[in-house]
């Protein structure tokens, strides 16, 4: 199987962070494409399902952890990226391992309970603090300050359009969060692993493209014109210093 091409806007938040540079933007490659949507679903898929057939924990467990690390072998012997790979064999371990600890089908679940309350958390603080988180990460991808933290800080939160679509995006992201705990909870609480397995799957890839979507619909026009009122302005400065530069070599002749 022939390798896939990376989408040039990457993945994720990358992609995001590229919002504005073109009319590009693939949501299916924004979420790590057909390949990687399968391979994000397939282990809750094969556990829900595996578990509703047998009832037999230790078997659904077994199967699911020899699928995860079949994922990561195949990419391996293909010689593709295994970044995305391992960091779903990290996170469906753990949730096996929770259940199989706790002898419980229900707490496979637990571990995406506990990440769900924390990134809800995370960006209720930034929207207090009046930082949106995903202007932070989004604006942190797109131009790393190495250098002169409070000059990237200011330029992007002093665009108050730009701001304002963060924030947006960040209210947005937070509600998906809380949206997943309030629906999946009760069903934990319940016990009620089938329908608890497809809620999750339903609120997962698919909630998530369409966080995604809207997303950069939002932020798109107002980091365009952020990134071309900087080209320009950086431009114009340039422009100055070249004449300045010339002036005064004029002046010493």
């Amino acid at each position: 199987m022939a390798e896939r091409k990376p989408s040039g806007n990457g993945t994720g938040f990358k992609a995001l962070a590229a919002a504005g540079e073109g009319d590009d933007f693939s949501v299916i490659e924004a979420i790590g494409g057909v390949r990687g949507v399968v391979e994000s679903m397939l282990p809750g898929v094969v556990f829900v399902v595996l578990f509703v057939i047998t009832q037999n924990l230790d078997l659904t467990i077994g199967v699911s952890a020899v699928l995860a690390l079949a994922q990561v072998a195949i990419r391996l012997l293909q010689r593709q990226s295994v970044t995305g790979a391992l960091s779903g064999l990290v996170a469906v371990g753990i949730c096996l391992i929770w259940a199989w600890k706790s002898h419980e089908a229900r707490d496979y679940y637990m571990f995406g309970f506990l990440t769900n309350a924390a990134y809800a958390a995370v960006l209720a603080i930034s929207l207090i603090a009046r930082v949106p988180a995903l202007g932070a990460i989004i604006e942190f991808i797109r131009q790393l300050p190495t250098e002169h933290f409070r000059a990237w800080f200011e330029d992007w939160t002093g665009d108050k359009a730009l701001k304002k679509a963060y924030t947006i995006i960040t209210w947005l992201w937070m509600a998906l969060f809380l949206l997943r705990l309030a629906v999946q909870v009760p069903l934990y609480l319940t016990n009620h692993v089938a329908a608890l397995g497809v809620t999750r799957l339903l609120m997962g890839i698919p909630f998530w493209a369409l966080a995604i979507w809207v997303s950069y619909l939002i932020i798109a026009t107002p980091l365009h014109r952020h990134k071309a009122a900087k080209a320009h302005a950086e431009q114009a400065a340039h422009g100055d210093s070249t004449i300045d530069t010339a002036q005064t070599a004029k002046d010493e002749r």
